[in-house]
């Protein structure tokens, strides 16, 4: 009998290790995807401002080359 009470006891506490498991698993996969979203917000931001450095760019070596026409 005490036997049975200790493999029931086992059984209760890999349940609930289980359900522990399975809760940090769901946490941790709502927090990749809240950080793949932010990653992709920022790869997003990143591609904007190298648009607009390289506009930035363009516009500078043209009036340079405007500058060097007037000498």
């Amino acid at each position: 009998m005490e036997t049975l009470k200790n493999l029931e006891s086992q059984i209760l506490t890999a349940i609930e290790k289980i359900r522990d498991l399975k809760e940090a698993k769901t946490a941790l996969e709502r927090r990749t995807r809240e950080l793949e979203a932010l990653v992709n917000q920022k790869n997003e931001e990143i591609l904007t401002l190298t648009g607009e450095k390289n506009s930035i760019k363009a516009q500078i070596e043209s009036l340079l080359a405007e500058l060097q026409d007037l000498e």
